[in-house]
């Protein structure tokens, strides 16, 4: 299967060929590996540079905020998320499935893409990868909604 897209779809290849982003192999192999089924480079560099980040964010300081507190997005976050995928975040927070830490990880590398606003099926590809960094899974409810509408992405 040749594979063409976008840095998002290297990132679910990713994650459904590695349990973990620390499984992966060195960067060159990895590089080699995912260019032989069809990423193309700048994908692939892409991606690879987003994980790093992803990694650092992860390996953060929890926050810790107060029970009452609210968090108030800031214009250039509201301007990259949109309305749908700002929508689809608080329903994730209300559910009680993403805790500050997760948040404010998937702001970070939502901040990390370029253009705006990222589309709801990308945010979701980025929920999934922040849960996925933490060696965490959502449970099977939160996993039907991040795929539920999916076309071509598919998690198996």
């Amino acid at each position: 299967m040749r594979y063409s897209g976008s840095m998002f779809d290297v990132l679910v290849y990713l994650y459904e060929h590695y349990w973990r982003p620390d499984a992966f192999p060195e960067t060159d192999l990895l590089t080699r590996k995912l260019s032989a089924v069809g990423f193309e480079a700048e994908e692939i560099s892409e991606a690879l540079t987003w994980l790093e980040g992803l990694t650092q964010a992860a390996l953060a300081e929890p926050i810790a905020p107060q029970s009452d507190s609210v968090r108030i997005y800031s214009p250039v976050e509201l301007e990259h998320l949109g309305a749908e995928a700002l929508g689809f975040l608080q329903f994730l927070e209300s559910a009680g499935v993403l805790s500050p830490q997760l948040r404010e990880m998937i702001l970070d590398r939502m901040l990390a893409i370029s253009g705006g606003p990222v589309s709801l099926e990308d945010l979701k590809v980025i929920v999934l990868m922040a849960f996925w960094s933490k060696g965490e899974e959502p449970d099977a409810l939160i996993l039907d909604e991040l795929f539920a509408d999916e076309g071509e992405r598919v998690i198996h």
